[in-house]
């Protein structure tokens, strides 16, 4: 990340500038995408969080939060959210945030947002919280759904009661539970070459 000052107004401010994603600096853009027009939009206030909720994300939209906050703790922030899902440490961190920045924090749903990221979405300041009707996507996602509780009906042999309750969360399996499910067919044993 390079960093430049600029005078405003008899103040030293800092701006941002970013380099390509592979720099794995604190604050980074995927690479192709216009880093002036990321730059600008976060001076307006304009965050997103477009990828599920993982350490670094969450700690580049902290970040930038508080800076803002640090820059004017009198306008409102705006975060974008199309997050299928994250994990719970930082998706915590970046709801503490919110709720810590002087700053409203506007959150609008963009897409989908679950998990983590409904979670982050509903820590945006109250009545400042939006997404948009999509009920024709909710029931694509529901038949989506249904084809594959019926693939993994089909495909490994236990019941539909089995599958869908399997379904309604994360189940963590080792290899040979994942064989016993009907989810594999072989086991390999490490280091002979074997199947079990």
């Amino acid at each position: 990340m390079k960093k430049g000052k600029i005078k405003r107004a008899g103040i030293d401010t800092l701006i941002l500038f970013f380099e390509p994603y592979a720099s794995k600096g604190a604050c980074t853009v995927p690479t192709g995408y216009n880093f002036v027009l990321i730059n600008r939009l976060h001076r307006e206030r304009i965050l997103f969080l477009g990828q599920q909720v993982d350490n670094e994300i969450a700690n580049q939209l902290m970040g930038l939060m508080i800076y803002l906050t640090i820059e004017d703790d009198t306008k409102d922030v705006y975060l974008f959210i199309n997050s299928p899902d994250g994990w719970v440490t930082p998706g915590t961190a970046m709801y503490d945030t919110m709720q810590f920045v002087q700053p409203d924090v506007y959150t609008i749903c963009m897409g989908l947002n679950a998990s983590m990221g409904s979670f982050v979405l509903v820590g945006g300041e109250i009545t400042k919280r939006t997404t948009e009707e999509f009920v024709l996507e909710a029931e694509e996602l529901l038949k989506l759904r249904e084809t594959l509780t019926r693939v993994y009906v089909q495909r490994t042999g236990n019941p539909l009661w089995v599958v869908s309750e399997d379904m309604e969360r994360d189940v963590f399996m080792s290899a040979t539970e994942a064989q016993a499910h009907g989810i594999v067919d072989l086991v390999a044993v490490k280091n002979t070459g074997y199947f079990t």
